[in-house]
């Protein structure tokens, strides 16, 4: 048996697993599903020759997150696309928002409301790694860079305050902003929706919303190459059903939903309680479109944009996301697109395009929404309906069948509460260990949470390879080190 196991391998999981072979240790990951990946994979799902990526699409964490930049993803071959335009925001009208990568671009066209969204995100931009740490941190120490986080807290607190529609006077600013805050699957007026977008906000301008050449499948690979160079092992199609299986094993990190301790390990009461307690969220319908031609919008610039937010003026998403809370479905969902070929021409054959959407839905909802989803994106790109060719559809209730993380279809895996975005998964000093002796969680069921950077699997191997082997080099200059074979 390895020195130290990984059960799951999303982009957490081979993240911790890639440090610890790394550092020397013997270590293999375990699979439920047949192929890697978790959340992170790219496959045919509508026609022969159209790649669609399963969750994660766009990747302005991978970009800018600390454990991928020393990984250093272009150095193990992937090939990372940059639009000009990093998300778009349509509009009744024709009209439309739009963040484009240049700061000054964006300003210009949101017109009167161009100098205060310059207001909200040039000075983080001074300093857009200090951005990075404090929002992909572990939430449990004094940030290095104390301007920057006062600077990050304020703009949360306005956001997330009777005060958050007072900065925007127009339809334009207000609307791409809350379309960005949705990502989080909450109400748009809430802390951890604020914190979210002006997170992905000032990577829209600092490195943009980059989408891998061949489908975000490709990141996966690298880790996997990456793993397999440094003597580590993977097993798939092995569902883990007790603990007991690694009783060897010097660590066990767990790429799993924190609830998952509950079926898997014998825990004290105290700490079983807390779990009980875990909450998860707001959904995910998943619909993947092969189109004979890129989308017709109305508002011609989103056709450069890699990802477009389609759900109308900021009241309607608020009206849209409180609807999901509630427990109920919008009957004008907020939908996320992602046009993978407005970058690459690799996704789907010549004069086609494979078009990725998901609408949220309630926890739990077995409903097809794929008429929804058309009927939105119809609405601000006629003719859209003409050029469907094939669609695969993934209710929420589906999604665990790719991703058992995804309880409920929460792509988030656990609801983005305040409380359960500082203290995920529970209130504990340490975040990533279990009262279980060498066993630790890694999943964005822990801090900083959901998104391919690989952030939650760093911090944990960290504490791993300090107390189980006393290896207390920095997860950098173990990145830096050169294969093994």
């Amino acid at each position: 048996m390895a020195d130290a196991v990984v059960v799951g391998s999303g982009p957490n999981g081979l993240a911790a697993a890639v440090l610890m072979a790394r550092a020397g240790i013997a270590v293999e990951v375990f699979e439920a599903s047949e192929t890697v990946g978790g959340g992170c994979r790219t496959a045919e799902l509508t026609l022969p020759g159209y790649h669609h990526d399963i969750c994660a699409g766009a990747h302005p964490m991978a970009v800018a997150s600390p454990f991928f930049r020393a990984f250093d993803l272009a150095a193990h071959g992937v090939d990372l696309l940059t639009p000009e335009i990093s998300y778009g925001h349509p509009l009744d009208g024709g009209d439309a928002a739009l963040a484009w990568r240049d700061l000054d671009r964006t300003v210009e066209g949101l017109g009167s409301d161009g100098p205060a969204w310059r207001r909200l995100f040039e000075p983080l931009l001074r300093h857009p790694e200090a951005a990075v740490a404090l929002a992909m941190s572990d939430y449990r120490h004094i940030p290095r860079d104390l301007i920057t986080a006062v600077r990050f807290g304020r703009r949360v607190f306005e956001q997330a305050s009777p005060a958050w529609n007072l900065r925007f006077s127009g339809d334009r600013a207000a609307a791409l902003f809350t379309g960005v805050s949705a990502h989080a699957i909450i109400p748009p007026q809430a802390f951890s929706a604020a914190g979210v977008a002006l997170l992905l906000g000032t990577l829209a301008h600092a490195d943009g919303w980059a989408i891998p050449r061949g489908g975000s499948q490709a990141i996966v690979d690298a880790l996997i190459d990456d793993l397999l160079r440094h003597g580590g092992r993977v097993h798939t199609g092995h569902r883990v059903t007790s603990l007991d299986e690694f009783a060897t094993a010097d660590a066990v990190l767990l790429d799993t939903a924190p609830t998952e301790l509950l079926r898997i390990a014998r825990l004290p009461r105290t700490y079983r309680n807390m779990l009980q307690r875990y909450r998860f969220g707001g959904a995910a319908c998943k619909v993947d479109f092969a189109l004979s031609g890129p989308v017709p919008w109305r508002a011609t610039d989103l056709a450069a944009a890699g990802t477009v937010h389609v759900v109308g003026s900021r009241a309607e998403a608020v009206v849209a996301e409180q609807e999901v809370a509630s427990g109920r479905h919008a009957s004008r969902p907020y939908v996320l697109v992602i046009q993978p070929g407005v970058v690459d021409d690799s996704r789907a054959p010549a004069d086609s395009q494979t078009l990725y959407a998901y609408a949220h839905v309630p926890n739990g909802s077995a409903r097809d929404v794929s008429g929804a989803v058309i009927a939105q994106i119809e609405r601000f790109a006629p003719g859209f309906r003409d050029l469907i060719q094939a669609t695969h559809v993934c209710p929420a209730t589906r999604m665990p069948d790719h991703n058992p993380n995804y309880v409920g279809g929460d792509i988030a895996a656990g609801a983005m509460t305040l409380r359960q975005t500082v203290f995920r998964p529970t209130p504990r000093w340490n975040p990533y260990s279990t009262p279980l002796p060498g066993v630790y969680l890694c999943s964005s069921g822990t801090p900083p949470g959901p998104g391919v950077h690989g952030m939650c699997g760093m911090n944990a191997a960290r504490h791993a390879l300090r107390d189980r082997f006393g290896i207390r080099s920095a997860p950098e200059v173990l990145l830096r080190t050169p294969a093994l074979v």
